[in-house]
């Protein structure tokens, strides 16, 4: 029938008919619904959408519409939505995007073709845009700072490797197949919502042109006035400022690399003779310890603030039984959340790596590094203890280390925690039997991660008798004993309360050890290297870590007097913080005459 069959006659097809779905779908639309609001009952009935849409034209209607608002519901909440999670709330969504208004003004005044190609390319704009605001999320989630287009793709490798040594293969490929969904339906959903809606606006192109000027018209004057509801300005430009914002940081990232160079060059101990290095410390065992993810907050927080309190004094009481003495501070780290090395190679390099540009630049150079140092002056044999290295780590020769223990040769044969291949209390034991506890062996420096306090904290070992420690093979039953990771992580609390309980560990595990093995040539300088994830800081903007100096030789926290440190493991509120770069260059002075 001649119905169902495009005009041949151009002149009596408007623009809109011509454009929208197409070019003929629209005007059979509408040629259809037409036909089923007059019935005709002779009429054959084509199979498929178009036929449902004649037979049931009210029903048909209503779905055109919906879907016509939901597109519309969805380009609003892509353009409107903030990119972090704590400032997601419905004042967010009532606002009117300049985006939106500018967006329809171009694709009214395009001609269709170009039209119909146009509506593609923003509607891909928009959904990676989109993909860039949950990724700022996610990171926020978990660093505290959005992502980085320039360096944090190497990221998303160690995220994945995180998922599977956290949450097991399977939990690691249903999450990777999660996102990469995500990512496809954002993407395919704003293409076809911007489609929609143009389509939409080509078929109604004079209430559209009067629509968009009237929605110019009222943002204009609500950015002059500054309008605003409930504290939000009504008329944003957000995604002006989101990309104004990431272009800078593009820029920034991709100088930082010049910029990072020049400071690498500037080393006030470069040209000091091996003999003068660390003579303060000659005949010591210097141990420099991190405490993963111990940040202030398991200090400070008042829901976690009772229990270290009382594992602290412990510690202290612990260590001054056994003659030790201690001052403690504050540094600011480089990285929250995540990212320990790079805290940990600020710490010793005493440059600010902040990116993994930075690191990668730092341990493929020839800047010397605290442990570097150590092994310059031929004075002591300088040691790794790296539970949390399960694989190649060609960065270890850089930092000046002559023998590294990772967690396949610290004689473990018990389970992983989640994350953390070896527990703590173990590492330490096995530092003291591979190393420390030699006969007529030459002092040592030892760099010694724990990573018992690694995210997700659960499950958690706990102290034993260090007698009882044997080959690992104990942990079994504390390990069945602990918590289940997914369940944990469904509450707020429960992650802040088992985080608490692993730092605990971690810090009763260390004094413990000194206790037990430290003497009077024992120094140990431990500290946490980063705050943990938003969920357990609760938003907190600190990066401040502890940092603690224990020794038993008096002279040694002599040399140190002048940092007006705190005394005992507990730094002070008001105790001096230092940049976390600034300690490898104060330390070598205090320790250089």
């Amino acid at each position: 029938m001649s119905l169902f069959t495009r005009s041949s006659q151009p002149q009596d097809t408007t623009e809109g008919e011509r454009d929208a779905d197409g070019g003929g779908a629209a005007a059979e639309e509408v040629t259809q619904e037409a036909m089923g609001e007059a019935g005709a009952p002779d009429d054959p009935i084509r199979p498929g959408w178009f036929g449902w849409r004649r037979r049931y034209p009210r029903t048909a209607r209503g779905v055109s519409v919906g879907t016509t608002v939901l597109a519309g519901l969805l380009l609003l909440v892509a353009l409107l939505s903030p990119a972090r999670l704590d400032r997601m709330d419905l004042q967010s969504f009532l606002r009117l995007p300049v985006e939106a208004i500018v967006l329809a003004a171009v694709l009214l005044v395009l001609p269709p073709k170009v039209r119909r190609i146009a509506a593609v390319f923003f509607g891909l704009f928009i959904g990676v845009l989109t993909l860039l605001k949950l990724m700022d999320m996610g990171f926020r989630q978990t660093m505290a700072r959005p992502f980085d287009l320039v360096f944090d793709w190497v990221m998303l490798g160690n995220a994945t490797d995180w998922l599977r040594e956290s949450f097991g293969r399977t939990g690691e490929v249903l999450a990777i197949a999660g996102v990469i969904i995500l990512f496809l339906a954002v993407l395919v959903l704003c293409t076809l919502a911007v489609v929609r809606l143009t389509n939409v606006m080509s078929r109604h192109r004079p209430r559209a042109v009067l629509t968009t000027l009237v929605l110019g018209t009222v943002w204009v004057t609500c950015f002059n006035l500054g309008v605003q509801f409930g504290g939000v300005a009504f008329a944003t430009k957000g995604y002006t400022g989101f990309l104004a914002n990431r272009i800078q940081n593009v820029r920034n990232g991709l100088g930082d690399a010049e910029v990072f160079e020049k400071q690498s060059a500037v080393d006030a101990f470069a040209t000091t003779p091996p003999d003068q290095l660390l003579t303060g410390l000659r005949g010591k065992d210097v141990l420099v310890t991190f405490i993963e993810s111990y940040g202030r907050v398991a200090i400070d927080d008042p829901a976690m603030a009772p229990e270290m309190d009382a594992t602290l004094k412990k510690g202290d009481a612990t260590l001054k039984a056994a003659g030790f003495a201690s001052r403690s501070g504050w540094l600011r780290s480089p990285v929250t959340g995540a990212g320990s090395w790079m805290a940990h190679s600020t710490f010793l390099s005493g440059l600010w790596v902040k990116n993994q540009q930075r690191y990668l630049n730092l341990t493929s150079g020839d800047r010397a590094t605290l442990t570097s140092y150590f092994q310059k002056t031929g004075a002591w044999r300088t040691v790794g203890i790296v539970p949390g290295v399960r694989k190649t780590w060609p960065e270890g020769k850089y930092f000046g280390l002559d023998h590294i223990y990772d967690s396949k040769h610290l004689g473990y044969n018990g389970p992983y925690f989640s994350w953390t291949p070896v527990p703590d209390q173990f590492s330490l034991e096995a530092f003291q039997k591979l190393e420390h506890g030699k006969k007529d062996r030459d002092p040592i420096m030892a760099e010694i991660i724990l990573a018992s306090s690694h995210n997700p904290w659960s499950p958690i070992a706990h102290t034993i008798d260090w007698n009882d420690l044997g080959d690992g093979s104990v942990f079994e039953q504390i390990k069945k004993e602990g918590t289940d990771p997914t369940e944990v992580w469904k509450s707020q609390e429960r992650v802040r309360t088992e985080y608490r309980k692993a730092i605990q560990y971690s810090v009763d595990s260390l004094t413990q050890w000194m206790q037990r093995y430290g003497d009077k040539n024992t120094v140990l300088v431990f500290l946490g290297d980063h705050q943990p994830v938003p969920t357990v800081t609760k938003g907190s903007t600190s990066m401040d870590v502890p940092v603690t100096i224990v020794a038993k030789d008096p002279k040694i926290l002599d040399r140190v007097d002048g940092w007006n440190w705190t005394d005992g493991l507990k730094p002070a509120d008001d105790a001096p913080e230092w940049g976390m770069d600034k300690f490898r260059d104060r330390f070598m002075t205090a320790f250089a005459k």
